[in-house]
């Protein structure tokens, strides 16, 4: 592994726990089998599909949590340079600008700086794959009819992470060697949330050149 990788992957400073699945559970080896399909390099287009026999809303939702812990850690090895100087507003470019809202202290959405935003986004995120009531552990237990809203909602913000980092640090992140890294963990994304239509196509606007030329 490369030194750049290596820090991509170990500087936790900026990083919460890992939601991690228990050994045992049908979870864990949904988790395995999708972690298998991506080591095995199978084609990203078909990783992302469901194995037969297996419930969609499992799938999604081992998926969703891998996603979080991966581009956190994306985020993470840029947020030393992204600062309320260098990213006063939370954008994608001069055409596009991401405002907050929560159910909280912000009701109404709200202009924040980048890191104000990122750091609101993650807490909230991990809020909502720890609560049970929305992303079950147990087996057997029904996931709520709000799940797939919810999901929707948290990959949507997510993407926002991938639109602010590739227009505004990819420099950075090229500097580190760390973009095949980076340009993977996208392209998988991308074709999970097009296989189960989990994006609306105009929030993936800004993105929209580089994903022609990346995902054909």
């Amino acid at each position: 592994m490369s030194h750049a990788l290596k820090q991509v992957f170990n500087k936790d400073k900026t990083f919460r726990p890992k939601r991690k699945f228990e050994p045992g559970t049908q979870r864990f080896e949904l988790h395995k089998k999708a972690q298998a399909s991506l080591n095995a390099g199978l084609d990203l287009k078909v990783a992302v599909q469901m194995p037969p026999g297996e419930e969609q809303n499992d799938w999604v939702a081992v998926h969703v949590v891998d996603f979080f812990n991966r581009i956190n850690l994306i985020y993470g090895t840029i947020s030393d340079y992204c600062t309320e100087q260098s990213c006063p507003v939370m954008s994608g470019g001069p055409k596009y600008e991401y405002r907050w809202q929560d159910e909280h202290k912000y009701r109404k959405p709200t202009a924040l700086s980048a890191p104000q935003y990122m750091n609101l986004l993650m807490d909230w995120i991990e809020v909502q794959i720890n609560n049970e009531d929305i992303f079950p552990t147990n087996v057997g237990t029904p996931f709520p009819k709000n799940f797939l809203p919810v999901v929707k909602k948290i990959l949507s913000r997510l993407f926002r992470v991938f639109v602010h980092v590739y227009i505004h640090h990819f420099d950075r992140i090229t500097q580190m060697g760390s973009e095949a890294h980076v340009n993977t963990c996208y392209k998988h994304f991308y074709y999970f949330v097009k296989e189960f239509n989990l994006i609306d196509t105009k929030e993936l606007e800004p993105l929209k050149e580089m994903t022609s030329r990346m995902c054909h």
